[in-house]
């Protein structure tokens, strides 16, 4: 009785279709516009839909894939008319001469649920489904089924008949989380479906009917049966011969699965976080989260930015980055092996001197996506590695100092503070060389205040230093005494002033383009004098006094110049090694995640070795 008086409701309903149709879209206009109730209905009833990320290395080639669905949105114009015309005749062959429902469908369909007693039979049109798909609930009462038959009435005279069918070909599902027949087919058979045959075609199109029952991994027959049924409609329809039918049927199917390109997981998650980045600064959040007024406006815009970055990459992207694949791979290998077997932990980052680009990166021993990544989000106190930026070079920047100029390096107290040497050792007057080359704890609190706390950070402010905050301006500073500090790639990134005096951040992303190959993002090319060609030469000499004399004994020359600097902090928690040579800039920290002492390590020169690693081709 139920099922009857629904259908007398349905087909009392159909003749106001004709009238009602005009109603509702006069109401959707007044409320805004059709297309912005169609979204607020996608966001309450459907899942989101999220296109897949592709990244690239710098050759080009994809090192990894990000999605949960597999998707490959088509143009029509991309999709062979031999897939449309199994669909067409398969699901709608009323397709271009009804107004989005088939009332004869409906009539047929109810008299096969009359019979069940059930809701069973579809007669659903193309736009039906498409509405399902983007709007509707798919389950079967007939209250939704009206709903249905409105809207797609309605999504008819809003689209035309090409871009419905497209819509249908893109969001078809095919089990597997595979959505869409060009993903389809790069899923099953590993191809575009432009070079599929027509038998390939046609096995796919078996699927989306009933993705459980025909899952060609697991009732591969039963799919291959389908596919045969498809064939046989279209010769009955006369678009195919008995003979090409035939061969077709005929035709081996041979799956050849697409596997997920998940390399490199240190890499291609530094490249989501610095994708972050770029969006923020491109579109002037960055800027406004610099200007915010106090922690509310922040909250707020970090929120902003989140939501910014989910919607840009819901939409699928192709992300062209600068990573070196060989040079990762032995990074990472060799890095983790000097590790081994000690619970000890490091993070690095390598920039190419010729692009400024991040080509390379180490986030731990052992790590997997989503893990603690120590290249970017260890922030750790530098120690002595910092003295270079914050004491040497504005010393030189700031007066007719030289490498032979004495120094004071004994004891030293300015108010309550005074610092110490390593070891305790006391000195009398040294040269700068000669402080910098042996890490003179004093001879660098007593240069960083005759440049001034103020002047000396002035002039690392162009390196954006995250984490460093107005109360880290003390004379702790010049021996690496932060509240937090700095990260690897922060500190890679600083030292890259060296190469030759000018500064731009260094980057990953190349540029950020859609699906067809719009560029949406990119970083500017910007570039910052920070230090004079005089102070670069004298840096750069006594970083390479360090190498052949000092504390950085051990790293072997590879190129024609190689200088660097070491850090150590309290206790011997944290390890840092910062430099240079003709090829790469690199900054190494080595320590335990909870901090506690690695002088044995120290003594045995863990960090040299792998600063070393890092700069080898």
């Amino acid at each position: 009785m139920k099922q009857f008086i629904g259908f007398i409701f349905i087909l009392l309903s159909i003749p106001l279709l004709f009238v009602v149709q005009d109603a509702i879209a006069v109401e959707f206009k007044s409320a805004g516009s059709f297309n912005d109730q169609m979204n607020d209905v996608i966001e309450l009833s459907a899942p989101k839909v999220n296109v897949p990320v592709t990244l690239k290395d710098g050759n080009g080639l994809i090192f990894a894939e990000e999605y949960i669905e597999w998707r490959d949105p088509l143009p029509l114009s991309s999709i062979p008319l031999f897939a449309r015309l199994l669909f067409l005749e398969s699901e709608d062959t009323g397709f271009f001469e009804h107004k989005g429902y088939d009332i004869a469908a409906i009539v047929r369909a109810f008299a096969v649920n009359s019979a069940t007693d059930d809701v069973r039979q579809g007669a659903s049109t193309i736009t039906q489904q498409v509405v399902r798909m983007r709007f509707l609930s798919t389950e079967k009462t007939y209250e939704r089924k009206l709903t249905e038959l409105f809207y797609a009435a309605e999504l008819e005279k809003q689209s035309t008949k090409d871009e419905i069918l497209e819509m249908y070909m893109n969001d078809m599902y095919f089990g597997h989380q595979v959505y869409g027949i060009g993903a389809a087919a790069t899923y099953y058979f590993s191809k575009s479906v432009d070079k599929l045959n027509e038998a390939e075609i046609a096995f796919l199109a078996a699927i989306p009917n009933n993705p459980s029952l025909y899952d060609p991994l697991n009732h591969f027959d039963r799919t291959k049966g389908r596919q045969e049924l498809l064939l046989s409609v279209l010769t009955k329809n006369g678009f195919l011969t008995t003979e090409e039918a035939d061969v077709h049927k005929n035709t081996a199917i041979v799956l050849n699965l697409k596997k997920k390109v998940t390399t490199f997981p240190a890499y291609s998650t530094y490249i989501l976080a610095e994708l972050t980045d770029l969006i923020a600064q491109s579109e002037g959040l960055s800027e406004k989260m610099t200007y915010a007024k106090d922690d509310a406006e922040k909250i707020a815009l970090a929120a902003i930015i989140k939501q910014r970055t989910a919607e840009v990459l819901s939409k699928g992207l192709i992300i062209e980055t600068a990573l070196n694949p060989g040079k990762q791979r032995r990074d990472e290998q060799t890095i983790s092996s000097l590790l081994e077997p000690t619970g000890v932990q490091a993070g690095a980052a390598v920039i190419d001197n010729e692009t400024r680009e991040i080509i390379s990166l180490f986030a731990g021993k052992n790590y997997k996506k989503a893990d603690f990544h120590r290249a970017f989000q260890a922030v750790r106190q530098p120690g002595s590695a910092l003295k270079p930026l914050l004491v040497y070079a504005p010393l030189f920047e700031s007066g007719s100092y030289t490498v032979n100029t004495p120094i004071y390096s004994g004891a030293i107290c300015i108010g309550s503070y005074c610092p110490t040497n390593i070891g305790g050792f006391v000195y009398g007057n040294v040269t700068v060389k000669e402080a910098f080359r042996q890490s003179h704890n004093t001879a660098a609190v007593r240069l960083l205040q005759m440049i001034g706390v103020e002047e000396a950070f002035n002039y690392i402010a162009p390196f954006g230093f995250k984490s460093v905050t107005q109360q880290d301006m003390t004379y702790a500073a010049a021996l690496g005494g932060f509240s937090k500090g700095m990260t690897p790639i922060e500190m890679a990134g600083a030292y890259s002033s060296f190469i030759d005096g000018k500064y731009t951040p260094a980057h990953a992303i190349r540029a950020v383009k859609d699906r067809a190959g719009t560029i949406l993002y990119e970083w500017p090319d910007d570039k910052e004098d920070v230090w004079s060609a005089a102070t670069v030469t004298k840096i750069r000499g006594m970083m390479s006094d360090v190498v052949l004399n000092g504390t950085g004994r051990g790293i072997p020359y590879t190129t024609s110049y190689t200088g660097a600097k070491t850090g150590t902090t309290d206790h011997y928690n944290d390890l840092w090694v910062g430099g240079l040579n003709d090829n790469y800039t690199t900054a190494v920290w080595v320590g335990y995640d909870r901090p506690q002492s690695i002088k044995l390590l120290s003594d045995q020169k863990l960090h040299l070795r792998i600063f070393s690693t890092l700069l080898q081709d």
